[in-house]
């Protein structure tokens, strides 16, 4: 049963999304070359505190972390620690948040420049990868309309990845968001079976619509610590990730930037 959020609840999670998005905007601000990922966890949580709101993913059982980090070929769940972010790093920041009894969701990947002019220029593969992941979430976004399928989603996900040369992500999903961090439906990153057998959309649906792909092989490894999932060939992993609300009037992003 995919859970169905009245008009005063999706109002609810817009605010905890705006603060959700506040906090991301501000770590991301932040990943520069010599920062340790357990410093921008710490501010992670600091600025969703700050707001009155709870740190979501502390919530997951065995979970001690207000977010997941990742770098370079990490794809999802990777634990803040030591690490020292890199130029030319590609870090991931995943983040949760829990305002008045409602979840939001989101990521963002990104690469970490350096700051002095000779050395500004972005890879350009790099980029195109990155480029790919943010345009399969805006064409994903775009199919949270009611009467369309879950499946129109993971078909627009799959046919925007896959013409780049990318791979989707076989194991890990979207899913829905609200008074649970993880509610029906999942939502694949690719299209399995035919679209109308999936869930049909509903006004008053909440998606946390998720962009996992991968460089190379969409085979994957999990480290010693039993949580973060990295690259099986250590080519770069990406996540684009929003929470959505279906509403009569089309899409609604719930964590803008």
């Amino acid at each position: 049963m995919i859970p169905i959020k009245t008009k005063e609840e999706i109002e609810i999670m817009r605010r905890g999304g705006r603060i959700l998005a506040g906090a991301m905007a501000e770590v991301i601000k932040n990943a520069k070359p010599g920062v340790k990922t357990e410093e921008l966890d710490q501010l992670a949580e600091h600025l969703i505190i700050k707001n009155k709101a709870k740190p979501g993913f502390k919530m997951v059982k065995g979970y001690h972390w207000a977010s997941c980090i990742n770098i370079n070929d990490g794809l999802v769940h990777g634990i803040p620690g030591d690490y020292k972010i890199k130029t030319g790093d590609v870090v991931t920041i995943d983040l949760g948040a829990y305002y008045q009894g409602f979840h939001t969701d989101m990521a963002r990947t990104f690469q970490v420049r350096a700051q002095s002019a000779k050395r500004k220029a972005q890879n350009k593969e790099v980029e195109k990868f990155l480029e790919v992941g943010k345009l399969a979430l805006k064409k994903a976004t775009s199919m949270a309309q009611p009467k369309n399928y879950i499946g129109h989603i993971s078909k627009a996900i799959q046919e925007t990845i896959e013409a780049a040369g990318y791979n989707c992500s076989r194991q890990f999903t979207g899913h829905g968001v609200g008074k649970e961090l993880h509610e029906e439906p999942r939502i694949l990153c690719f299209l399995e079976g035919e679209i109308e057998t999936t869930s049909q959309l509903k006004e008053g649906m909440i998606l946390a619509i998720e962009i996992i792909y991968t460089e190379g092989s969409s085979e994957i490894k999990i480290a010693k610590n039993g949580w973060t999932v990295k690259t099986i060939d250590a080519k770069l992993g990406g996540l684009f990730e929003n929470t959505v609300a279906v509403t009569k009037a089309g899409p609604s992003v719930l964590t803008m930037i």
